[in-house]
């Protein structure tokens, strides 16, 4: 079972960069972010047409994950639990029935700039509040992905220049100790396991030729549950997405499971 994540940053925009990789790539399951639009006008019809169930949780101009699945979903929800007044839509989960079933959470995490600041609260307050649902779902003992763009740059070697994130809320140390108390509750984290070597990069900016520079960072991840990290057969990054026509400023980041 192949399982990509892929932040399209606005799915009608760039819909035929999404369906040309789809065909390319052919991942079982497509878990994007930032799609940008309310459910009704999800643009279905060219990923029904390649043979995608498609589950969204948008809303209107900005935020929303959709999950993209050839195989059989179930138990499908919206909504990241514990905030019953948080309208944001940044958080979609469904089991994915293959050779054995999957339990899969799409996520886009709060960017939380500027910093200091509501928005960095709400990061914070949005990452503890993962990490609940994550012990959660430890306590199932099944297969689980947790996937998407965290906006978290783990490590220094995680970014091409490291001291210009310093006072960045990608960065700041508290957003990375909210991130290591998830991993460490026992998530492997599929690409630093396979692709330990620095300079393995998923966001390059569209300015001051980030990309031309390779100036990028590492801010899209794949956390897995001992079940699903025994199924790892390989992991890897699309990078070549990020030159084509039209690209995100993201790439797509996939997992290979023995499901």
């Amino acid at each position: 079972m192949k399982i990509a994540t892929f932040n399209i940053n606005g799915v009608k925009a760039r819909i035929e960069a999404l369906t040309a990789w789809l065909e390319e790539a052919a991942p079982d399951v497509a878990l994007l972010q930032e799609i940008k639009s309310v459910d009704e006008a999800f643009p279905r019809e060219p990923l029904e047409a390649l043979g995608y169930n498609v589950e969204t949780h948008g809303q209107k101009g900005f935020n929303g994950v959709a999950i993209l699945s050839k195989l059989p979903l179930e138990d499908v929800t919206r909504g990241l639990p514990g905030d019953g007044s948080d309208e944001q839509a940044r958080w979609i989960e469904a089991t994915v029935v293959g050779r054995r079933a999957v339990r899969l959470c799409g996520l886009y995490l709060p960017n939380g700039n500027p910093a200091p600041g509501p928005k960095y609260d709400y990061k914070l307050a949005w990452m503890e509040r993962m990490r609940t649902r994550a012990a959660a779902l430890l306590e199932t003992e099944e297969p689980v992905v947790m996937a998407g763009d965290y906006n978290v740059i783990p490590q220094p070697e995680d970014a091409a220049r490291p001291e210009a994130w310093t006072e960045d809320a990608l960065f700041l140390p508290e957003t990375r100790a909210a991130f290591r108390r998830i991993l460490n509750l026992g998530f492997t984290e599929a690409i630093r396991t396979r692709m330990p070597q620095p300079g393995i990069y998923t966001f390059w900016d569209y300015q001051a030729g980030a990309w031309e520079r390779n100036n990028g960072i590492r801010i899209d991840h794949m956390l897995l549950s001992p079940q699903a990290a025994d199924l790892l057969r390989d992991a890897g990054i699309d990078k070549d997405q990020r030159a084509r026509e039209k690209p995100s400023d993201h790439v797509p980041v996939w997992i290979e499971l023995d499901a």
